[in-house]
């Protein structure tokens, strides 16, 4: 499963994409797929600052439940309201209209520790 380049991921399951000092970050394919359909998503509140790789969250399917756990840290200022009233969202389009939530970046050194598609690709084939 190829993983969409120009992308950052954490050894979470969860991908960052950057546009200026704002990331938005949502949970891979792997991560939608390996929990099946899923049926509930806890976001953080706008305003909420977030520590790298603290957890924020969870994702109930029907399987499981699992935490959220944010790639990068600083404000939340903006979440996808329509993950509330359609969770499956994110398990259709996960990279796309499937995004979580939105974070004002604390410090861009902070992407430094993050993986690169082609080095997620190998994280996961590996597990």
């Amino acid at each position: 499963m190829a993983q969409p380049a120009g992308l950052l991921y954490s050894k979470e399951h969860e991908w960052v994409k950057v546009d200026g000092d704002v990331a938005t970050v949502g949970i891979t394919d792997y991560a939608q797929s390996s929990l099946g359909d899923i049926v509930y998503v806890e976001l953080p509140r706008v305003g909420a600052t977030l520590q790298q790789f603290g957890g924020i969250g969870v994702v109930e399917s029907v399987k499981a439940v699992s935490d959220i756990f944010t790639p990068v840290g600083g404000e939340v200022v903006g979440i996808n309201d329509a993950i509330e009233g359609d969770p499956a969202l994110v398990n259709r389009d996960a990279f796309g209209g499937g995004w979580l939530f939105k974070v004002k970046l604390a410090d861009t050194s902070q992407l430094g520790q993050l993986l690169s598609s082609d080095a997620y690709e190998q994280f996961v084939n590996e597990q």
